[in-house]
């Protein structure tokens, strides 16, 4: 094919000079490893580029210490499905790389031409899962259900494992404490602080820092202060409490950090301004110290004052300040609920043009087949899951993967965060407390249907055999599934 390249673009991307590495929805198609691209040239060559192919996208296992994983970036996963193009220029770069040298004209063509126009089944956002049950699955033609990989594992990955741990901080801080979310400064990146602001709000907290994320979602970011600012007015002002009462100002009542020099006298200091009525202040921050000792003495200093915690906070530290009967209204959460044990996520073709397959791996065997999560309950809490084909018949259980892209389109509207939110506090209130519980959580029994075991063991036995016309086996098994979608 002919291409009209942007030749600066090109330039500028084998260039040493763009080192911004910013991200817009124009370089989507880029965003991915090259082997996905590889993958679909190899594809496009052996002309099975448009076969049908679903892909599902699973944990193996769960991170170390977790009972359950909150499933979260949908969102922003179906946003890249439909925005993703390439241009002219995209292609001259990459045609510029000399990679693709032996590249046949068809796949430039199928680039410049293509769009995301298949299928997607989702578990929602907010849902409770558990390891080798699949949060989404991709049926598409081969390449682009290929293609897609690498982005969709990066924001699902990432923001259910900021979901999780933000279920988790709320689940053992209960309802009634404010959780903050300041990690921005922590993120692995500015996109991944935006994603973590996200997710950390629809996981449960109440509120972040992050400025653009909050205006972008519709929310009001939330803060106090720095050390730095209290030193500096300190030093040229005078005194802490004027550093204070500067601040005031501005910002009247606002919370303050008061652990710079000496906490308790911060705290008798202000408890006079505010016994007195010369101050209203709605929080004091203590950042450092024996938080537990600290937070008593301050309560008997300021009964009526919020008093809010921060500094490497996790799930088990606020359990151990609580326990030991720390006198904390909220907790500002940062480093550690922004990075963590990562949720590993992968992403596995399950079928090719009606054609069940599996992967066999010592350690990293998947169940072949399109699948669904059966889901039944008991007294309000989750009883078991059923792990099962598609077309199975439900046995008085809820499915979870729902369809939500067909054809390329969106076929259910896009939720609010507050409709997240709720999905995440009502799943993580139906798990047992045994999967709730920090020490050696128990998780929910995955059961493996009856169906979906046969076509495990036929489609091992169909790999094991020699010569078998991939013909016969396609029927064979095709027939097969269309009596269970029947049903």
């Amino acid at each position: 094919m002919t291409t009209l390249p942007d030749l600066d673009y090109v330039h500028k991307q084998q260039s040493q000079q763009n080192q911004e590495l910013n991200l817009s929805a124009d370089d989507y198609s880029l965003l991915t490893d090259l082997y996905q691209l590889t993958m679909a040239a190899c594809y496009t060559g052996e002309g099975i580029e448009q076969r049908r192919a679903s892909f599902e996208l699973s944990v193996r296992r769960l991170p170390e210490g977790f009972g359950y994983l909150i499933a979260m970036g949908l969102t922003q996963a179906l946003e890249y499905l439909a925005k993703i193009r390439f241009s002219s220029a995209q292609i001259a770069a990459l045609q510029a790389t000399g990679i693709f040298a032996h590249a046949g004209d068809r796949f430039w063509s199928l680039l410049a031409e293509g769009k995301f126009t298949g299928d997607v089944w989702a578990v929602p956002e907010g849902t409770a899962v558990f390891a080798n049950q699949p949060l989404l699955r991709v049926e598409a033609p081969l390449w682009q259900a290929q293609l897609v990989e690498t982005y969709l594992l990066n924001t699902i990955n990432y923001q259910t494992l900021i979901a999780t741990k933000a279920a988790r901080l709320r689940d053992v801080a209960g309802e009634s404490a404010t959780l903050l979310e300041f990690g921005t400064r922590r993120a692995f990146s500015p996109q991944g602080s935006l994603w973590a602001a996200r997710a950390a709000l629809a996981g449960g907290l109440d509120s972040t820092s992050n400025v653009l994320a909050a205006l972008q979602l519709g929310q009001k970011p939330s803060g106090t202060m720095a050390h730095a600012l209290v030193m500096a007015l300190s030093a040229i002002e005078g005194t802490e409490e004027q550093a204070f009462s500067a601040f005031h100002r501005y910002f009247p009542g606002a919370p303050l950090l008061i652990d710079t020099y000496d906490t308790i006298a911060a705290a008798q200091r202000l408890a006079e301004k505010v016994n007195s009525g010369e101050m209203q202040l709605t929080g004091v921050r203590l950042d450092s110290g024996d938080l537990v000792t600290l937070s008593k003495q301050v309560r008997s200093l300021l009964p009526s004052v919020p008093i809010f915690a921060s500094g490497d906070l996790d799930e088990w530290e606020i359990a151990r300040l609580k326990a030991a009967g720390a006198e904390i209204d909220g907790y500002g959460l940062g480093t550690r609920l922004v990075t963590g044990s990562p949720v590993n996520g992968v992403y596995k073709l399950v079928d090719i043009d009606g054609i069940p397959v599996m992967k066999q791996s010592s350690g990293k065997v998947t169940y072949p087949g399109r699948k669904q999560i059966f889901r039944s309950f008991t007294g309000g809490k989750v009883k078991a899951d059923r792990l099962g084909l598609l077309g199975e018949i439900l046995l008085e259980e809820e499915p979870l993967l729902q369809l939500v892209v067909q054809e390329g389109e969106r076929v259910q509207p896009l939720e609010s965060l507050a409709t997240i939110r709720q999905r995440t506090a009502v799943s993580v209130a139906s798990l047992p407390q045994e999967t709730r519980r920090l020490d050696h959580p128990v998780g929910v029994q995955v059961e493996i249907s009856a169906a979906l075991q046969q076509l495990t063991e036929e489609t091992k036995k169909r790999r094991r055999a020699s010569g078998l016309p991939q013909a016969i086996a396609k029927d064979a098994f095709a027939e097969r599934l269309v009596e269970k979608d029947a049903k």
